[in-house]
Protein backbone atom coordinates (compact mmCIF):
# COMPACT_ATOMS: atom_id res chain seq x y z
CA UNK A 1 0.00 0.00 0.00
CA UNK A 2 1.42 3.02 -1.02
CA UNK A 3 1.07 6.22 1.72
CA UNK A 4 0.67 9.89 0.95
CA UNK A 5 2.37 11.86 3.26
CA UNK A 6 2.66 15.44 2.81
CA UNK A 7 6.51 16.03 2.36
CA UNK A 8 6.77 18.55 5.38
CA UNK A 9 5.41 15.64 7.83
CA UNK A 10 7.84 12.75 6.35
CA UNK A 11 10.70 15.32 6.53
CA UNK A 12 10.56 15.08 10.46
CA UNK A 13 12.26 12.96 12.62
CA UNK A 14 10.66 11.44 15.57
CA UNK A 15 11.59 13.22 18.90
CA UNK A 16 13.81 10.52 20.78
CA UNK A 17 13.04 10.59 24.40
CA UNK A 18 15.89 10.05 27.29
CA UNK A 19 16.06 5.98 27.84
CA UNK A 20 14.62 4.87 30.28
CA UNK A 21 15.64 3.33 33.52
CA UNK A 22 14.29 -0.05 33.05
CA UNK A 23 14.85 -0.76 29.07
CA UNK A 24 18.79 0.02 29.86
CA UNK A 25 18.84 -2.55 33.11
CA UNK A 26 16.95 -4.81 30.59
CA UNK A 27 19.35 -4.29 27.34
CA UNK A 28 22.69 -4.32 29.88
CA UNK A 29 21.43 -6.80 32.84
CA UNK A 30 22.18 -3.52 34.94
CA UNK A 31 21.40 -3.56 38.72
CA UNK A 32 21.59 0.27 39.55
CA UNK A 33 21.30 2.77 37.29
CA UNK A 34 21.21 6.04 37.10
CA UNK A 35 18.73 8.83 34.90
CA UNK A 36 20.18 11.83 34.66
CA UNK A 37 19.11 12.84 30.79
CA UNK A 38 15.83 14.23 31.44
CA UNK A 39 15.48 17.36 33.33
CA UNK A 40 13.70 15.99 36.06
CA UNK A 41 13.75 17.18 39.24
CA UNK A 42 15.50 15.37 41.67
CA UNK A 43 13.41 15.45 44.68
CA UNK A 44 10.80 14.04 42.98
CA UNK A 45 7.11 15.23 42.63
CA UNK A 46 5.60 17.61 45.41
CA UNK A 47 4.21 15.68 48.53
CA UNK A 48 1.35 17.45 48.72
CA UNK A 49 0.58 16.91 45.02
CA UNK A 50 0.98 13.00 45.77
CA UNK A 51 -1.43 13.39 49.01
CA UNK A 52 -3.93 14.69 46.55
CA UNK A 53 -3.58 12.40 44.11
CA UNK A 54 -5.77 9.43 45.98
CA UNK A 55 -8.33 11.81 46.32
CA UNK A 56 -9.02 11.26 42.56
CA UNK A 57 -8.64 7.89 41.39
CA UNK A 58 -12.01 6.62 42.48
CA UNK A 59 -13.49 9.15 39.79
CA UNK A 60 -11.27 7.97 37.17
CA UNK A 61 -14.53 7.00 35.05
CA UNK A 62 -15.56 10.39 35.01
CA UNK A 63 -14.28 12.80 32.36
CA UNK A 64 -12.08 15.71 33.64
CA UNK A 65 -13.19 19.53 34.30
CA UNK A 66 -12.72 20.56 30.49
CA UNK A 67 -12.19 24.25 31.75
CA UNK A 68 -10.00 23.39 34.56
CA UNK A 69 -11.43 25.88 36.27
CA UNK A 70 -9.71 25.78 39.99
CA UNK A 71 -6.13 25.31 38.51
CA UNK A 72 -6.81 27.90 35.92
CA UNK A 73 -7.75 30.36 38.65
CA UNK A 74 -5.10 29.44 40.95
CA UNK A 75 -2.55 30.34 37.73
CA UNK A 76 -4.31 33.37 37.45
CA UNK A 77 -4.27 34.55 41.05
CA UNK A 78 -0.49 33.69 41.31
CA UNK A 79 0.21 35.94 38.45
CA UNK A 80 -2.58 38.68 38.97
CA UNK A 81 -4.05 38.07 35.57
CA UNK A 82 -7.93 36.87 34.52
CA UNK A 83 -8.58 33.32 34.45
CA UNK A 84 -9.48 33.80 30.43
CA UNK A 85 -5.90 34.35 29.99
CA UNK A 86 -4.32 30.89 31.07
CA UNK A 87 -4.86 28.16 28.94
CA UNK A 88 -3.42 24.57 29.95
CA UNK A 89 -1.55 21.85 27.90
CA UNK A 90 -0.47 18.25 27.71
CA UNK A 91 2.45 19.34 28.82
CA UNK A 92 3.56 22.97 27.77
CA UNK A 93 4.44 20.92 24.52
CA UNK A 94 0.92 20.63 23.34
CA UNK A 95 0.23 24.35 23.56
CA UNK A 96 3.46 24.96 21.35
CA UNK A 97 1.58 22.64 18.51
CA UNK A 98 -1.69 25.01 19.27
CA UNK A 99 0.36 28.37 18.64
CA UNK A 100 1.44 26.26 15.48
CA UNK A 101 -1.71 25.34 13.91
CA UNK A 102 -3.43 28.94 15.28
CA UNK A 103 -0.93 31.49 13.75
CA UNK A 104 0.76 29.34 10.81
CA UNK A 105 -0.73 29.00 7.47
CA UNK A 106 1.62 27.07 4.99
CA UNK A 107 4.69 28.99 4.05
CA UNK A 108 4.33 31.40 6.97
CA UNK A 109 7.67 31.66 9.43
CA UNK A 110 8.43 31.36 13.33
CA UNK A 111 11.93 32.32 14.25
CA UNK A 112 13.84 30.38 16.47
CA UNK A 113 17.24 29.69 17.68
CA UNK A 114 19.69 26.56 16.19
CA UNK A 115 20.47 24.29 19.10
CA UNK A 116 17.36 25.02 21.30
CA UNK A 117 14.08 23.23 21.94
CA UNK A 118 13.34 20.83 18.85
CA UNK A 119 10.07 20.96 19.66
CA UNK A 120 9.40 24.50 17.81
CA UNK A 121 10.92 23.24 14.56
CA UNK A 122 8.32 20.00 14.46
CA UNK A 123 5.66 22.15 15.29
CA UNK A 124 6.21 24.38 12.32
CA UNK A 125 6.99 21.96 9.71
CA UNK A 126 4.00 20.04 11.03
CA UNK A 127 2.07 22.87 10.87
CA UNK A 128 3.28 23.71 7.47
CA UNK A 129 5.26 26.43 8.29
CA UNK A 130 8.86 27.99 7.42
CA UNK A 131 11.31 27.57 10.55
CA UNK A 132 13.96 30.42 10.15
CA UNK A 133 16.83 29.13 11.89
CA UNK A 134 18.81 31.76 13.75
CA UNK A 135 22.50 30.40 15.38
CA UNK A 136 23.59 30.75 18.81
CA UNK A 137 26.65 33.60 19.49
CA UNK A 138 28.63 32.04 22.33
CA UNK A 139 25.75 29.66 23.24
CA UNK A 140 23.18 32.60 24.08
CA UNK A 141 19.98 33.26 21.59
CA UNK A 142 20.87 36.32 19.12
CA UNK A 143 18.18 38.50 19.62
CA UNK A 144 19.33 40.72 17.11
CA UNK A 145 19.83 38.86 14.32
CA UNK A 146 16.51 37.15 15.35
CA UNK A 147 14.70 40.25 15.02
CA UNK A 148 16.52 41.03 11.07
CA UNK A 149 15.33 38.03 10.51
CA UNK A 150 11.08 38.69 10.96
CA UNK A 151 9.35 39.30 7.69
CA UNK A 152 5.34 39.97 7.10
CA UNK A 153 5.20 36.15 6.55
CA UNK A 154 6.67 35.80 10.12
CA UNK A 155 4.09 35.22 12.61
CA UNK A 156 5.89 33.11 15.71
CA UNK A 157 9.17 34.42 17.55
CA UNK A 158 10.37 31.15 20.04
CA UNK A 159 12.61 32.45 23.07
CA UNK A 160 13.81 29.44 25.35
CA UNK A 161 14.80 31.50 28.42
CA UNK A 162 16.63 29.88 30.00
CA UNK A 163 17.47 28.26 26.77
CA UNK A 164 17.65 23.91 26.55
CA UNK A 165 20.18 22.07 25.90
CA UNK A 166 22.57 24.90 26.67
CA UNK A 167 21.19 26.51 30.09
CA UNK A 168 22.22 29.85 29.60
CA UNK A 169 19.58 32.82 29.43
CA UNK A 170 18.84 36.54 27.89
CA UNK A 171 18.59 39.22 30.00
CA UNK A 172 15.57 41.78 30.57
CA UNK A 173 17.45 44.76 29.12
CA UNK A 174 18.12 42.40 25.65
CA UNK A 175 14.26 41.16 25.94
CA UNK A 176 12.98 45.07 26.17
CA UNK A 177 15.62 45.76 22.87
CA UNK A 178 14.09 43.22 21.24
CA UNK A 179 10.57 43.85 21.62
CA UNK A 180 10.93 47.23 20.77
CA UNK A 181 11.54 45.80 17.29
CA UNK A 182 8.77 43.34 16.98
CA UNK A 183 5.89 44.20 14.97
CA UNK A 184 2.26 43.23 16.18
CA UNK A 185 1.37 40.28 13.46
CA UNK A 186 4.46 38.48 15.37
CA UNK A 187 3.36 36.51 18.94
CA UNK A 188 6.41 35.78 21.10
CA UNK A 189 6.92 33.07 22.74
CA UNK A 190 8.31 32.83 25.96
CA UNK A 191 9.10 29.34 26.87
CA UNK A 192 10.40 29.61 30.25
CA UNK A 193 10.08 25.80 31.86
CA UNK A 194 12.99 26.36 34.16
CA UNK A 195 12.03 29.60 35.17
CA UNK A 196 11.68 28.58 38.57
CA UNK A 197 15.55 27.36 38.80
CA UNK A 198 16.82 31.03 37.46
CA UNK A 199 18.64 32.78 40.15
CA UNK A 200 20.05 35.65 38.19
CA UNK A 201 18.59 39.06 38.94
CA UNK A 202 18.42 40.20 35.29
CA UNK A 203 16.13 37.39 34.04
CA UNK A 204 13.03 39.23 32.38
CA UNK A 205 9.35 39.76 33.69
CA UNK A 206 7.96 38.19 30.70
CA UNK A 207 4.28 38.34 32.25
CA UNK A 208 4.81 42.39 32.31
CA UNK A 209 4.55 42.11 28.48
CA UNK A 210 1.31 39.81 28.57
CA UNK A 211 -0.05 42.51 31.11
CA UNK A 212 0.71 45.30 28.98
CA UNK A 213 -1.41 43.46 25.99
CA UNK A 214 1.53 42.88 24.20
CA UNK A 215 1.48 39.97 21.33
CA UNK A 216 2.94 37.59 23.73
CA UNK A 217 2.71 34.27 25.38
CA UNK A 218 4.39 32.95 28.69
CA UNK A 219 4.81 29.35 29.27
CA UNK A 220 5.39 27.35 32.14
CA UNK A 221 5.52 23.71 33.12
CA UNK A 222 4.93 21.44 36.32
CA UNK A 223 7.25 19.11 34.59
CA UNK A 224 10.29 20.32 35.87
CA UNK A 225 10.68 21.68 39.80
CA UNK A 226 7.18 20.52 41.01
CA UNK A 227 7.91 16.92 39.68
CA UNK A 228 5.50 16.05 37.51
CA UNK A 229 6.86 15.14 34.36
CA UNK A 230 4.78 11.77 34.58
CA UNK A 231 1.33 13.44 34.61
CA UNK A 232 2.46 15.90 31.69
CA UNK A 233 0.88 19.17 32.21
CA UNK A 234 1.91 22.48 31.80
CA UNK A 235 0.12 26.24 31.08
CA UNK A 236 0.54 29.73 29.40
CA UNK A 237 -0.24 33.03 29.90
CA UNK A 238 -1.49 35.38 27.19
CA UNK A 239 -4.05 37.92 26.17
CA UNK A 240 -7.52 36.73 26.01
CA UNK A 241 -8.08 37.08 22.43
CA UNK A 242 -4.70 34.58 22.10
CA UNK A 243 -6.07 32.10 24.42
CA UNK A 244 -9.57 32.56 23.19
CA UNK A 245 -8.25 31.50 19.07
CA UNK A 246 -5.71 28.80 20.84
CA UNK A 247 -8.54 27.01 22.91
CA UNK A 248 -10.66 26.64 19.50
CA UNK A 249 -8.32 24.37 18.41
CA UNK A 250 -7.62 22.50 21.73
CA UNK A 251 -8.54 19.38 22.13
CA UNK A 252 -11.60 18.83 25.11
CA UNK A 253 -10.37 17.16 28.41
CA UNK A 254 -6.87 17.81 27.59
CA UNK A 255 -5.55 18.32 31.25
CA UNK A 256 -6.17 15.05 32.86
CA UNK A 257 -8.09 15.03 36.32
CA UNK A 258 -5.12 13.66 38.35
CA UNK A 259 -2.84 16.39 36.46
CA UNK A 260 -5.14 19.15 37.69
CA UNK A 261 -4.98 18.17 41.19
CA UNK A 262 -1.44 17.42 41.51
CA UNK A 263 -0.66 21.07 39.74
CA UNK A 264 -3.11 22.78 42.03
CA UNK A 265 -2.00 21.50 45.02
CA UNK A 266 2.06 21.55 43.99
CA UNK A 267 1.68 24.94 42.98
CA UNK A 268 1.14 26.21 46.74
CA UNK A 269 3.91 23.84 47.85
CA UNK A 270 6.42 26.45 47.89
CA UNK A 271 8.38 24.48 50.40
CA UNK A 272 8.98 21.95 48.06
CA UNK A 273 10.10 24.40 45.42
CA UNK A 274 12.58 26.03 47.94
CA UNK A 275 14.10 22.37 49.00
CA UNK A 276 14.29 21.74 45.00
CA UNK A 277 16.05 24.59 44.57
CA UNK A 278 18.53 24.36 47.58
CA UNK A 279 19.44 20.67 46.01
CA UNK A 280 19.91 21.96 42.74
CA UNK A 281 22.09 24.26 43.60
CA UNK A 282 24.55 22.49 45.53
CA UNK A 283 24.41 19.80 42.73
CA UNK A 284 25.18 22.39 39.96
CA UNK A 285 28.29 23.32 42.21
CA UNK A 286 29.44 19.58 42.57
CA UNK A 287 28.75 18.26 39.24
CA UNK A 288 30.59 21.98 37.56
CA UNK A 289 33.34 21.17 40.07
CA UNK A 290 33.64 17.93 39.23
CA UNK A 291 33.81 18.79 35.30
CA UNK A 292 36.62 21.29 35.67
CA UNK A 293 38.19 19.17 38.09
CA UNK A 294 38.18 16.44 34.56
CA UNK A 295 39.43 18.87 32.48
CA UNK A 296 35.69 20.83 30.70
CA UNK A 297 34.45 23.91 30.44
CA UNK A 298 30.74 23.22 31.44
CA UNK A 299 28.80 26.60 29.88
CA UNK A 300 26.95 28.50 32.94
CA UNK A 301 23.83 26.83 33.42
CA UNK A 302 20.39 29.00 35.00
CA UNK A 303 18.45 25.75 35.00
CA UNK A 304 18.53 21.91 36.35
CA UNK A 305 21.23 20.84 33.82
CA UNK A 306 24.54 21.42 32.70
CA UNK A 307 25.85 21.37 28.78
CA UNK A 308 28.94 20.70 28.50
CA UNK A 309 31.89 19.67 24.93
CA UNK A 310 33.39 16.04 26.00
CA UNK A 311 36.37 17.17 23.41
CA UNK A 312 35.98 14.41 21.58
CA UNK A 313 32.69 12.10 19.71
CA UNK A 314 29.90 12.89 22.40
CA UNK A 315 28.01 9.65 21.41
CA UNK A 316 31.44 7.41 22.27
CA UNK A 317 30.90 9.27 25.11
CA UNK A 318 27.17 8.70 25.86
CA UNK A 319 27.42 5.12 24.86
CA UNK A 320 29.93 4.34 27.66
CA UNK A 321 27.94 5.82 30.56
CA UNK A 322 25.44 4.08 29.52
CA UNK A 323 27.00 0.48 29.73
CA UNK A 324 28.03 1.85 33.18
CA UNK A 325 24.45 2.49 34.27
CA UNK A 326 24.13 6.02 33.50
CA UNK A 327 21.68 7.75 31.65
CA UNK A 328 23.02 11.23 30.19
CA UNK A 329 21.77 12.96 26.73
CA UNK A 330 23.74 13.41 23.35
CA UNK A 331 22.48 16.50 21.76
CA UNK A 332 24.94 16.62 18.97
CA UNK A 333 28.25 16.40 17.79
CA UNK A 334 31.18 16.40 20.83
CA UNK A 335 28.23 17.76 23.22
CA UNK A 336 26.50 16.33 26.17
CA UNK A 337 23.64 17.63 28.70
CA UNK A 338 23.57 15.99 32.00
CA UNK A 339 20.44 16.67 34.56
CA UNK A 340 21.70 17.53 38.22
CA UNK A 341 20.86 14.75 40.57
CA UNK A 342 21.17 14.09 44.11
CA UNK A 343 24.52 14.24 45.44
CA UNK A 344 25.26 10.41 45.25
CA UNK A 345 23.48 10.29 42.08
CA UNK A 346 25.99 12.80 40.74
CA UNK A 347 28.82 11.55 42.29
CA UNK A 348 28.47 8.30 40.70
CA UNK A 349 28.15 10.27 37.21
CA UNK A 350 31.53 12.13 37.84
CA UNK A 351 32.76 8.71 38.52
CA UNK A 352 32.10 7.08 35.72
CA UNK A 353 32.35 9.97 33.31
CA UNK A 354 36.35 9.54 34.53
CA UNK A 355 36.27 6.08 33.62
CA UNK A 356 34.65 6.43 30.40
CA UNK A 357 37.20 8.84 29.47
CA UNK A 358 40.19 6.57 30.48
CA UNK A 359 38.78 3.71 28.69
CA UNK A 360 37.82 5.92 25.31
Amino acid sequence: MTLHVHPDIAALSPYVPGKPIEELQRELGLTRVIKLASNENALGPSPRAVAVINEGVATLHRYPDGGAFRLRQAIADRWKVSAEQVILGNGSDEILGLLARTFLSPGDEAVMADQTFVIYKMEVMAAHGKAVIIPLVQWRHDLTAMADAITQRTRLLFLCNPNNPTGTMVSAEEVVRLLARIPEHVVVVFDEAYFEYVRSSEFPDSMAYVKQGRNAIVLRTFSKIYGLAGLRIGYGVTTPEIANFLNRVRPPFNANSLAQRAALAALDDDEHVANSRAVNQAGMDQVVNGLRALGFAPIASETNFVYFDVGRDGHGVFDALLRLGVIVRHIEGRMLRVTIGQTEENKIFLAALGQALQAD
